[in-house]
């Protein structure tokens, strides 16, 4: 890529937009396979994103997506000049997809700096070979184009208000009309060369003259494609005008008299700019004015409802909550105003938490994201793993618009693919098998997202074969992963088994399934942001799996204990209540295990103070305080100092150095508090399953 475009803002800008257009397209394209047609409004809609990504990478000087591009663009001109009736093809679904994994891989090498060395050639070919085949059937129109006519037009272009870097915008547009123009003329003239044109182009306009042999619809088509316009005025000109802001532009500012512009018939002679050649030709201009709205603006007074905003700025503002949560904590919380009465400073402690508790509610807003883009990237692992495999699969998805934090969002993809994955491999029977079982040929996905108090639940349910408890059974035993008795498992803890490490049922190794690894990291990857799996399943009637993920990892309500003069904190999410045992309700086991009685029910007893290795004066079960917590339906009984209270706390990483150099086990992290002390973060599911 050419220096003038290593600018890390254009890259980033170019990167997000063409990924955006990228999963646009990949939904555009399977909803058609769904219905088996596409729609004129498919056809404009795959072409507009071709264009725009054909522009862009172009601009950027990433030839080889820009070629891969502009031959979709190509074929979809030809479709959708030709408006066939209920036309479709699932070669050519199954060619723009590897088209969009092509660009894909293309855009993650830019991201990681590797070198973009991907060949489409094949890809390309293959494209202007449909398309030949496709004029070879009789569908082919001779465009008119008459190569001695020569137009003029002027347009002004208005890009959408705070859609920045517009002069690098205009030159995207300047680039596309350069392939269709003898000659250009624009102003700013200095769009790359001086920031200050950003300026000019948000104040006045872009504005373009165009010497063309192309018509006005064609010359209108093209620039509506430009991303973020938001308003286009395009004029027929004459030749007069044409060349006067040539001149102008050779004396450095361009300056279009209105008089120029105007309505007249005349014959003129026209030399082309490439060819040489000359011809008399009669033309008839009239003066038009074009005012074109893209999207939802409808007037230039529109007010900008949207913003684009960079992630890390949106990473460090939540980082400034944080810290403003924590400097209030130890305001309100000072020891030097213990048993002060200030009834003025209570007052306005209390204004202060109450402006402090909206702004972190409106940042963790801001930062939130409906799971819809990653609900609708199933839809591709479910009809390519349908195809490879020969089932037949519907998949559902409800509650798309329930939203959690973006970096949530990012941690759960992975895991919720592998659980759809091993939906359509394990549960989802063949046609065949399905039909001798009673069953619908088309076996059924649902992935569902619903709140559920602080936590956001990921249902991903099939109506396949369900589990096999037996062989789950007979897998651990080979494996010896049973650390207790068999027969006192329940159901869902032989299910639980699967999230083991090394644990597969599958008998053979495919492209899915078989390598021994898998669930067991989909079960880390939930539990790293404090979430938690439950597992349902009935045999011939499919299985549920549900992830409880929390909305958010920067900030959780955490109840604070004591051990010794260590301080530690619990998600009050995983508590589920705490109390003062007595001495009579311990149960020593023969290898000398703690169990405490409760309401009937045995709990095995952990020790804060011996699991860390913490010198304490309360050793006598009766002395401290039993705080019960729960994970993934287990729960365990964990035995501290006492409970110095509830309250906010910010979620921060362990130091790289403790990290690296020591294995820490049943700490996720740390935070400070209100008295600048740090308090240790317990691993709820750490130390649940390692008890």
């Amino acid at each position: 890529m050419a220096d003038l475009f290593s600018n890390d803002a254009m890259l980033e800008m170019f990167l997000f937009e063409a990924s955006q257009l990228l999963e646009q397209l990949e939904q555009v394209v399977l909803s058609c396979e769904t219905r088996q047609h596409y729609s004129e409004e498919d056809i404009n809609e795959i072409f507009r994103i071709m264009h725009t990504i054909k522009g862009s990478s172009s601009m950027m000087m990433f030839n080889g997506i820009a070629a891969l591009s502009h031959a979709i663009e190509d074929l979809f001109s030809y479709i959708r000049k030709e408006k066939p009736e209920k036309y479709f093809s699932s070669d050519l679904n199954d060619l723009i997809l590897t088209c969009i994994d092509f660009i894909k891989i293309e855009l993650e090498k830019i991201r990681n700096k590797d070198n973009v060395d991907g060949d489409p050639s094949e890809l390309v070919e293959k494209i202007k070979s449909f398309l030949a085949q496709l004029k070879e059937r009789g569908f082919n129109v001779p465009e008119e184009k008459n190569e001695e006519v020569i137009n003029y037009f002027k347009a002004v272009l208005y890009f959408e208000d705070g859609c920045e870097m517009e002069n690098i915008r205009a030159f995207a547009v300047v680039h596309n009309l350069e392939k269709i123009a003898y000659k250009l003329v624009y102003y700013p003239a200095d769009i790359i060369e001086n920031e200050k044109s950003v300026e000019t182009i948000r104040r006045e306009g872009f504005q373009i003259f165009i010497k063309t042999d192309r018509s006005k619809e064609e010359i209108q088509e093209q620039l509506v494609q430009t991303v973020f316009l938001r308003k286009l005025q395009l004029t027929v000109v004459d030749e007069k005008a044409f060349a006067e802001s040539l001149q102008d532009r050779e004396n450095g500012e361009l300056v279009l008299s209105e008089n120029s512009v105007k309505k007249q018939e005349e014959n003129a002679t026209a030399e082309t700019e490439d060819g040489g050649k000359t011809a008399q030709v009669e033309k008839s201009h009239t003066e038009t004015e074009q005012k074109q709205n893209v999207g939802d603006h409808h007037s230039t007074s529109s007010a900008q409802s949207y913003i684009s905003v960079s992630v890390a700025k949106l990473d460090r503002l939540m980082d400034l909550v944080g810290e403003m949560v924590i400097a209030e904590a130890m305001v309100i919380q000072n020891p030097d105003l213990q048993g002060l009465e200030l009834a003025n400073f209570h007052k306005a402690a209390t204004q202060l938490s109450k402006i402090t508790s909206e702004i972190q509610d409106i940042v963790m807003s801001v930062r939130m994201v409906p799971l819809a883009a990653t609900f609708q990237r199933m839809n591709r692992i479910v009809r390519d793993m349908c195809r490879k495999l020969n089932k037949e699969v519907q998949l559902e998805i409800i509650g798309e618009e329930t939203e959690v934090d973006k970096n949530i969002i990012e941690r759960i993809t992975d895991p919720l693919m592998h659980l759809v994955r091993n939906a359509v491999d394990h549960g989802i029977e063949t046609a065949e098998e399905r039909e001798a079982m009673g069953k619908g040929r088309v076996g059924k996905i649902t992935i569902e997202a619903k709140n559920v108090g602080s936590d956001v639940h990921i249902i991903v349910k099939d109506d396949g074969r369900g589990l096999n408890k037996e062989k789950i059974l007979k897998k651990a035993r080979e494996n010896n992963l049973l650390t207790t008795d068999e027969d006192s498992l329940s159901d869902s803890e032989i299910y639980r088994l699967i999230l083991l490490p090394g644990f597969s049922t599958s008998d053979k190794v495919t492209e899915f399934s078989g390598r021994g690894v898998g669930m067991d990291v989909v079960a880390k990857n939930i539990e790293a942001i404090g979430g938690s799996i439950s597992i349902e399943s009935e045999k011939n009637k499919g299985t549920q799996i549900t992830l409880a993920i929390p909305l958010t990892l920067a900030i959780i309500d955490g109840m604070n204990i004591q051990v010794g003069k260590s301080t530690f904190t619990i998600p009050t999410i995983s508590i589920q209540e705490s109390f003062r045992p007595r001495d009579e309700k311990v149960i020593v086991d023969p290898d000398g295990n703690e169990m405490i009685m409760v309401r009937g029910e045995c709990y095995p007893v952990l020790r804060l103070h011996k699991f860390f290795g913490i010198e304490t004066e309360v050793t006598n079960i009766s002395d401290g305080i039993i705080i019960m917590i729960s994970q993934d339906e287990r729960n365990i009984c964990v035995f501290a100092d006492r409970l110095l209270g509830q309250q906010q706390v910010v979620v921060k990483s362990l130091p790289e150095y403790i990290k690296r150099f020591k294995k820490i086990s049943g700490i996720s992290g740390c935070t400070l508090l209100g008295d600048g002390s740090i308090s240790l973060i317990l691993d709820i599911a750490n130390l649940v399953h390692n008890k």
